[in-house]
């Protein structure tokens, strides 16, 4: 299967340490949120699922990161990773987050599909 991207959002509505840009897609056959951010001027996305509980990271939508911009936090249990990598950072979780393949290019955002990452219309 070939791999594609996807449009999400314009690049302004992404801000450094700010709001995320919540979407849909399937993981593994399965339906799931994802979301997407602004870390440092770059943008990096994730699946929406804490490596501790399996549960979404925000309590709020579309906060994920934690009151100092530097980590993205889960509201539940405090599991902390880093913004630019996944990867756990400290608290509970037990393995990085999922990362998804993005690209910013002419003022739009895109992520990118793989073997096990599709659209919902697909």
């Amino acid at each position: 299967m070939q791999e594609r991207p996807v449009a999400l959002c314009h690049s302004h509505e992404l801000v450094d340490g700010g709001p995320a840009v919540a979407f849909d897609l399937v993981y593994a056959g399965q339906t799931c949120r994802a979301f997407a951010v602004r870390f440092r001027g770059g943008v990096h996305a994730y699946l929406n699922r804490c490596t501790h509980v399996g549960m979404e990271l925000d309590g709020q939508p579309g906060r994920f990161f934690d009151d100092s911009g530097r980590w993205l936090l889960c509201h539940a249990h405090g599991a902390a990773y880093h913004p630019d990598s996944g990867a756990c950072a400290g608290g509970p979780c037990r393995k990085g987050l999922v990362k998804i393949q993005v690209s910013e290019a002419d003022g739009v955002v895109r992520w990118h599909t793989a073997y096990n990452l599709q659209p919902l219309e697909f």
